[in-house]
């Protein structure tokens, strides 16, 4: 029978180290922000569970021998119960799980062997209360094996990441020693994803373009598109760059060498992580991107923020005329290309694009909110310093698609309107998916989770969300607790029915919530990481 025990605890163990390297892999190996997740509610729970609790209660009662024999069948009875949850999660598809890499595979090896070792080497204890001692002490420390394990090898990982970085240098270097291609690093808190996309199918209507992938925007991420996919025949290239530290732009600037630099808006998102507003601006702010451009580059900024028109205003790195802005209106700044006439509908966007030289085309582009129109206006220029005609540019924005702007509206069950912006989440995200939401004249809903990585102004930023939910929705869930009383409090500022707002991290209860309160024709917004069970429950 305690074999038995010894074959339960090991498939746990698969499930909780599989577990642990997930939330690493998430947290892209970064301390901080590994660190910053225990701050957050669903981190508290992690380090509360019950479970594991009782597993700790069950290891102080087995000190006491005459005790032992009732101990082991609870703690079978643990074990078969963590069991179904397992087989469970694997049937719903739910299980969360590390991403297939060979650093995942290699830490999982490794892992996977410390238990086995483990497990074979408790054999030798004489009693039964010492071998279940042993299990329950390793599976409550298995967060800080796992935790060693993944810190012990990353000096060998950061050798082998510095290593890649310096080929995909010495790659870059000797492509533009014999072509012409040109470099755009796009860099900020928001925006960098969309205006990436939308610039690289207008210049593709062009030229020979490759832009890095999807939301990969880390440095490795970057040199392996760099390594595997770049060719000399190459024209352009265009690298979305995302930091959490500061340094880590830069870093990535001196491998890209980039001629144009672009600075999509900056807010508060992972300040927590930066330590400091000053930090995050030289990094997510494009003070280190602007530092490395070329004497003969040219930095693009979104005028529609403060933080970006600073950077170029505090700055004497390059010449005004190098120096472009874009903005919603001229007005707002001196801008070098401005928006009028903007409509949004609900699955396209209508705007009049004009520069300072008074050349000007009319976009209808399928994609969804008034944000985008930002985010177009900054593709629009840099596609026409680079050469394209406007005429050029209209014809090739109308192969941009709803992805690509980090929505799309989607069919959902009952004939519910479903907006999908469910990649991740800003503040400047929400407040704009939100004004989208308004195109929608009947009930209007949303289901978001708390943001994370704000630093000390989290709260404030939360009620501020708050009140523009209520403003807009009828009905809001949030589906984490950690600044939820901020929200609420926010929503009832404007006037929201509190009965309407509600906290609910379970995926059957929200699909429950929804479809009872909304009917066919209405809205529902879905913002940030909710959990993919819940998409699945809502949409066709």
């Amino acid at each position: 029978m305690l074999y038995f025990l010894y074959i339960l605890w090991f498939v746990w163990e698969i499930k909780f180290i599989l577990f642990w390297l997930y939330l690493w892999q998430l947290k892209e190996y970064h301390i901080g922000r590994f660190i910053d997740h225990f701050r957050t509610h669903k981190g508290k729970k992690l380090v509360f569970d019950f479970t594991q609790i009782l597993k700790l209660v069950l290891l102080v009662f087995l000190l006491d021998a005459s005790l032992s024999s009732y101990i082991y069948y609870i703690v079978i009875a643990v074990y078969l119960w963590e069991l179904a949850l397992f087989g469970r999660a694997i049937m719903s598809k739910s299980l969360k799980k590390p991403v297939k890499t060979f650093k995942t595979g290699f830490l999982s090896g490794v892992s996977f062997v410390i238990a086995g070792y483990f497990l074979v080497n408790i054999l030798a204890f004489n009693t039964q209360s010492s071998q279940i001692s042993w299990l329950l002490t390793f599976d409550i420390l298995t967060p800080v094996i796992i935790s060693f394990v993944v810190l012990i090898f990353q000096p060998a990982f950061v050798a082998i990441r510095n290593r890649t970085l310096k080929q995909a240098e010495e790659k870059m270097r000797k492509i533009k020693s014999v072509s012409s291609m040109k470099v755009i690093a796009i860099t900020g808190s928001y925006g960098k994803t969309s205006t990436k996309e939308f610039l690289a199918t207008i210049l593709s209507k062009k030229y020979k373009v490759l832009s890095t992938n999807n939301h990969q925007n880390s440095e490795i991420g970057i040199a392996r598109a760099i390594l595997n996919d770049l060719k000399p025949s190459h024209e352009i290239f265009i690298a979305e760059v995302g930091a959490y530290n500061k340094g880590k732009v830069k870093e990535v600037c001196n491998m890209l060498m980039p001629k144009f630099g672009v600075v999509t808006g900056v807010n508060q998102q992972h300040l927590a992580l930066f330590g400091s507003m000053d930090n995050l601006l030289l990094a997510e702010g494009g003070g280190e991107l602007l530092a490395s451009l070329s004497a003969d580059g040219t930095i693009f900024v979104n005028g529609e923020n403060k933080y970006c028109l600073d950077l170029i205003k505090k700055s004497d790195k390059l010449p005004e005329f190098q120096e472009k802005i874009y903005a919603l209106a001229k007005h707002t700044v001196n801008a070098n290309i401005w928006a009028d006439g903007v409509e949004v509908f609900k699955e396209y966007i209508s705007f009049l694009a004009i520069n300072n030289s008074g050349q000007l085309a009319h976009f209808n582009v399928k994609v969804l909110g008034k944000q985008n129109v930002e985010n177009l206006l900054g593709a629009i220029l840099i596609a026409h310093e680079l050469g394209m005609s406007f005429e050029e540019i209209e014809q090739a924005s109308k192969h941009i698609t709803h992805e690509q702007g980090g929505m799309s509206l989607r069919r959902g069950k009952h004939d519910i309107e479903i907006i999908d912006a469910s990649y991740s989440s800003n503040p400047n995200g929400v407040m704009a998916d939100l004004e989208y939401l308004r195109v929608f004249t009947n009930k209007r809903a949303i289901i978001m989770p708390c943001l994370i990585e704000l630093g000390k102004e989290s709260g404030i930023i939360h009620e501020r969300l708050g009140k523009k939910i209520g403003e807009v929705c009828d009905l809001a869930i949030v589906t984490s607790k950690d600044y939820f009383k901020e929200i609420k409090r926010g929503c009832l500022m404007a006037g929201m029915n509190e009965k309407n707002i509600l906290l609910c991290d379970k995926p059957h209860d929200t699909y429950s919530a929804i479809t009872s309160f909304c009917k066919a024709g209405d809205a529902v917004l879905l913002e940030g990481r909710v959990p993919l069970k819940l998409i699945d429950l809502l949409t066709l």
